[in-house]
C-alpha cells in the first residue's frame, strides 16, 4: 500500500508536471480582433416565428454604428444616458435601448489607485464588443420593422441619469400604432429592473413575445486553468449548468437559428447569462415560463445567452407588459446571497465556481471571510483558517504521522532486508511482511487518514483561488496583491540588484520565484524529510526532486496560495515533528546530507 501511496503521488506530480509545462509551451492563442466586416454583421436579423413557445431564430438586426478602432469612439458614435450607482457607472445606448457601457467603481484593473476601473460591457461597433438588450419579437405575422431592434432610436421619456433613485424611461413609437416603453431602475449593487411595455393603439390584435440577449463578440479572454469555469453559467429548475466557450460550437446546428444552439424550456426558475472568474452579467426572467438559450454564431463569432418568454397577444386598445431582472456585476457571495434570499433567485449563489467538492468548499469559504472580518487582513485569515482546520483534522493526522513514525523506526532494518534480498523480489517481499507481522506494524495504516485530507485541502486551495476577497487584497511587505505571483526574484537578489526581475510574460519567468515559493520549497523538503525514503533507488532520487520542482512549477501561481502552502507545510512539518519525537523517533533532518560527507571523506 505503501509503495501504491507513493506511486498515486508521483503520478499526480509527474501529471501536474506535464501540465503546466504544456501550458508554458503552448499558452492559448489570444484571439485574432474581428474584421470590419464581421463587426458589422455582429448580429443576425430577428426571424418571425409561428404562434405558440418562440422556438424560431431571435437575435437583433445588423447594428449600423461605424466600426471603430476603440472603445471611446464607439460609446461617442450614439447618443447615452448615464448610469451612476455607488457600485456600477457607464451608460446605455438610445439606439437599441442597449446596456453596453459598464464599470465596477470598487474595482480597479490594477493596484494603483488612480488605475481605471474594471470594464465589464463594451459597445457594439468597438473592439470586445460585449453588451445587453432587451426587446420584443414578432409573432403570427406581425412584420419584423414593427418591433423595436438593435438600430431602434428610443427617446428618453421620462428621467435624466439611470440612478438608484430616479429610474428612466425609453419609448418608441413604429408609426403604425404600438408604441413600446423600457424602464430601467437600478439598485445600490449589481441589479437592474427592466420593464417592457407594449401599447396597442390599432383596431386589431397583434402578437408578439418578449426577450433578452447577452451578445459576446470574439471568444473573450478566459484564464484557461481547468479548476475554474468561465463562460455560460445557468439555472433551470434547479439544476446549474455549465458551458465552456470552446464547447458552444459543438451544440447542434439549427437550420431554424442559423447557428447552433442548445435550448432548454424552464418550467418556473431560472437564469442565464456569462461568467468570469470575479464578474458575471445574468438574465433573470420573472415568473412563469421561459426558453434558455445558448447560441454561437460562426458568421460573427458571437456567443450569445438568450431568454425567450411566451407569445403574448395584444388587444386592440390594450397595453402588455413584460418585467425581467439583469445582474451585472461581481461575483460577492453577501450580495449574491441576499439577492436570492430577497428576489428568489433560486441557486444564484451557485454561480461561483464552488467545485465538484462544494459541501466542503461553502463552509470553508463562509469561514474564511468571517475571520477576515476580524482580521482585515486576508493573507494572516490564510494562514489562521489552515491552522484551524489542521486542528480539526489532528486526529486523522495523528494515526497516520503514528504510522509513519513506526515506518520511519524500521527503515534500518528494512534497509539490510534490501540489501539480503538483492534483487530477489519475492524473497525481499516475503522478508518485508514478516518484519511488519514481528513489529505489528501496517504500512496502509497512515494511508486512509491522508486520502480523507485531501479532499478538504483541495477544496481550500479551490476556494483561495475563485474567492474575490484575494482581488488586489494586501498581505505584509512587499505582497501587496495576494491573487498575484510573489513579485520579487532571486534573479536580482530580492531587488537589492539594479535591474528589474524578468518580464512575468517571457519564458524565463518559470524560474524567477520569490521569497514565498522558496520558502514553499524548502518547508516541501522538510515535510519530506520526515517521512520514510522509498526503497526505490530512482523513486528516492525523484522524490527528493519534487520539492525544487514543485518550488519553479508553482512559484508563479498567486501569492495567497503559495502562502497557504507554506502555512500547511510548516504546521504539517511542525506536527509530525513532534508526534515522532515523542514516539520514539531520532530526527535527523541533516542526516543523509552528513553521511553522503562522511562517505566521500572516507573514500578520499
Amino acid at each position: 500500500m505503501q509503495d501504491d501511496n507513493r506511486n498515486l503521488i508521483l503520478a499526480m506530480g509527474l501529471s501536474l508536471a506535464v501540465l503546466l509545462g504544456w501550458t508554458v509551451l503552448f499558452p492559448p492563442v489570444e484571439q485574432t480582433p474581428l474584421t470590419a466586416e464581421q463587426q458589422a454583421v455582429q448580429q443576425e436579423l430577428l426571424g418571425d416565428v409561428a404562434d405558440g413557445t418562440p422556438a424560431g431564430n431571435i437575435s437583433v438586426p445588423a447594428v449600423d454604428t461605424p466600426v471603430v478602432e476603440n472603445r471611446a469612439a464607439a460609446l461617442t458614435s450614439v447618443d447615452r444616458v448615464a448610469i451612476r450607482t455607488p457600485s456600477l457607472s457607464g451608460s446605455l445606448s438610445l439606439t437599441g435601448g442597449r446596456v453596453d457601457d459598464l464599470h465596477l467603481t470598487h474595482y480597479r484593473e490594477t493596484l494603483d489607485p488612480d488605475s481605471e476601473t474594471v470594464t465589464l460591457l463594451n459597445p457594439a461597433g468597438g473592439p470586445a464588443a460585449y453588451y445587453v438588450q432587451h426587446g420584443w419579437a414578432p409573432a403570427g405575422g406581425l412584420p419584423a420593422d414593427q418591433v423595436p431592434g438593435a438600430t431602434t432610436e428610443w427617446q428618453l421619456e421620462s428621467g435624466e441619469a439611470l440612478t438608484p433613485d430616479t429610474p428612466i424611461t425609453l419609448s418608441w413609437d413604429n408609426g403604425a400604432g404600438l408604441i413600446f416603453r423600457k424602464t430601467f431602475t437600478v439598485d445600490d449593487d449589481y441589479m437592474f429592473t427592466v420593464t417592457q411595455s407594449v401599447e396597442n393603439t390599432t383596431d386589431a390584435a397583434v402578437r408578439m413575445y418578449p426577450y433578452g440577449i447577452i451578445d459576446r463578440i470574439g471568444e473573450p479572454e478566459t484564464i484557461g486553468f481547468y479548476i475554474l469555469h468561465e463562460g455560460v453559467v445557468r439555472e433551470s429548475d434547479g439544476e446549474i449548468n455549465e458551458i465552456d466557450y470552446d464547447n458552444m460550437p459543438d451544440n447542434d446546428f439549427d437550420v431554424r437559428e442559423n447557428a447552433n444552439v442548445d435550448l432548454i424550456d424552464v418550467q418556473n426558475s431560472g437564469w442565464i447569462g456569462f461568467t468570469d472568474k470575479y464578474w458575471m452579467t445574468t438574465l433573470i426572467p420573472e415568473g412563469g415560463p421561459f426558453t434558455s438559450v445558448v447560441r454561437y454564431s460562426d458568421r460573427t463569432e458571437s456567443y450569445s445567452t438568450q431568454v425567450r418568454m411566451p407569445v403574448v397577444e395584444v388587444a386592440a386598445g390594450s397595453q402588455t407588459d413584460s418585467t425581467s431582472r439583469l445582474f451585472a456585476g461581481a461575483k460577492e457571495r453577501d450580495v449574491l446571497t441576499r439577492y436570492e434570499d430577497a428576489l428568489g433567485v433560486e441557486r444564484f449563489v451557485d454561480s461561483i465556481d464552488w467545485g465538484w467538492f462544494f459541501f466542503l468548499t461553502k463552509p470553508i469559504h463562509w469561514l474564511l471571510t468571517l475571520f477576515n472580518s476580524f482580521l482585515g487582513n486576508f493573507g494572516v485569515s490564510i494562514i489562521l483558517l489552515t491552522l484551524f482546520i489542521k486542528a480539526l483534522l489532528f486526529p486523522l493526522a495523528y494515526k497516520s504521522y503514528v504510522s509513519m513514525s513506526k515506518m520511519k523506526k524500521l527503515q534500518p532494518e528494512m534497509e539490510a532486508i534490501k540489501e539480503k534480498a538483492g534483487e530477489d523480489r519475492a524473497k525481499l517481499q516475503q522478508e518485508m511482511m514478516a518484519l511488519y507481522k514481528k513489529e505489528k506494524v501496517n504500512p496502509a495504516a497512515g494511508c486512509l487518514p491522508i486520502l480523507l485530507q485531501i479532499p478538504i485541502f483541495f477544496s481550500l486551495y479551490k476556494v483561495l483561488f475563485v474567492a474575490i476577497e484575494m482581488r488586489q487584497a494586501p498581505f505584509f511587505g512587499w505582497v501587496q496583491d495576494l491573487s498575484a505571483p510573489d513579485p520579487t526574484s532571486w534573479m536580482n537578489l530580492f531587488g537589492l540588484l539594479p535591474f528589474e526581475a524578468p518580464d512575468p510574460a517571457s519564458f524565463i519567468a518559470i524560474l524567477s520565484i520569490g521569497v514565498w515559493p522558496i520558502l514553499m520549497g524548502i518547508t516541501m523538503w522538510l515535510q519530506q524529510k520526515l517521512n520514510p525514503a522509498p526503497a526505490d533507488k530512482t523513486q528516492a532520487m525523484i522524490f527528493a526532486w519534487l520539492p525544487f520542482v514543485f518550488m519553479f512549477m508553482l512559484g508563479r501561481f498567486a501569492a495567497g496560495l503559495v502562502i497557504y502552502w507554506v502555512a500547511n507545510n510548516t504546521i504539517t512539518f511542525t506536527q509530525q515533528y513532534l508526534i515522532m519525537r515523542s514516539q520514539g523517533v531520532k530526527v535527523d533532518l541533516l542526516g543523509n546530507i552528513h553521511s553522503k560527507f562522511r562517505k566521500k571523506k572516507d573514500a578520499e
